[in-house]
């Protein structure tokens, strides 16, 4: 996904327990929307977590889906989960890959890739759903001009979690004594966990920044309770846990250590080094990124 901008809800009340309660931006990007938790007034990142988006849950009529056209990368990586639905991607290393849901789709940008995400049109013909989270991760200093890559982890290469009241996957990282094969150059740690009524999870402290996103249900920490659509930032260190309340709950866990420096962000370029994004800007207006193999579409260069 690109980047948007759009005016964000006013911050929710935080909690002693919590260093953070952040309220996503939402934008409708044509049927579809999309809510923005990273970056915020509050917090520019979370470990390496520099962009979050809750993708949907949107519903496509006949025809409909995404669309999103060729745009350029720097600085970063991005991380696709699904849900529910699929998108087919297509980058300037020449890989098309459905990601569908419980996969892991990680597409490192370095010094620049450019990449595409669409409905496949068989789905288009049919109607679908889609309902995920995109995530943009900020490369260490030391590798943000690394060469581009990809790598795609299957649903069944993703280690579970299945513990009494709880169901999920480790994306990243490891958690609950299991550990994601994703290799990523960053202390990181993404699990997806779902959760019955009543049931209770520890937010290991192992990781020095963490945070929980909730996709569903309502959850609480500490004895307060947290609807969907928050982004929860614990204080390091802490020992808490989590408890779904009212009916099963759905959750991220986000995190890893703390960034080595602030980034700079514009569009979809992301540096420690503001003139690395000017010499970015100039390099997709003139036409020197890579294309994506049999999509000669592109988004143009904001004019601001």
């Amino acid at each position: 996904m690109s980047r948007f901008d759009c005016e964000g809800p006013d911050a929710p009340e935080t909690p002693a327990d919590l260093e953070a309660v952040i309220a996503p931006r939402a934008k409708d990007l044509g049927g579809f929307e999309v809510r923005r938790a990273l970056p915020s007034a509050q917090r520019q990142m979370v470990g390496p977590f520099i962009f979050f988006d809750q993708m949907g849950p949107a519903e496509f009529i006949t025809g409909a889906g995404i669309d999103v056209r060729p745009h350029p990368h720097i600085g970063l990586s991005t991380l696709t989960y699904l849900f529910k639905g699929e998108i087919i991607h297509r980058d300037s290393l020449g890989v098309t890959q459905a990601i569908r849901p419980g996969a892991a789709n990680l597409m490192t940008a370095g010094r620049g890739v450019t990449h595409s995400e669409r409905t496949d049109p068989q789905l288009k013909a049919t109607g679908s759903e889609l309902f995920g989270a995109q995530m943009w991760l900020a490369l260490p200093k030391t590798h943000e001009e690394m060469d581009p890559a990809f790598t795609h982890l299957a649903e069944d290469e993703l280690p579970t979690i299945a513990a009494e009241g709880l169901d999920g996957r480790v994306i990243a990282g490891e958690a609950f004594g299991a550990k994601s094969p994703l290799v990523f150059p960053w202390d990181t740690l993404c699990v997806d966990l779902a959760l019955d009524d009543g049931a209770a999870a520890p937010i290991e402290t192992t990781t020095e920044d963490r945070a929980v996103y909730v996709l569903s249900g309502t959850i609480a920490i500490a004895g307060d309770r947290h609807p969907a659509g928050r982004l929860l930032v614990l204080r390091e260190g802490d020992a808490l846990s989590l408890r779904a309340v009212d009916g099963p709950a759905r959750v991220m866990l986000l995190g890893g250590a703390v960034m080595d420096g602030p980034r700079t962000i514009w569009w979809n370029f992301v540096s420690s080094d503001p003139d690395r994004i000017e010499q970015a800007k100039a390099d997709w207006r003139a036409g020197r990124f890579a294309g994506v193999p049999g999509d000669d579409e592109f988004i143009p260069l904001p004019e601001n």
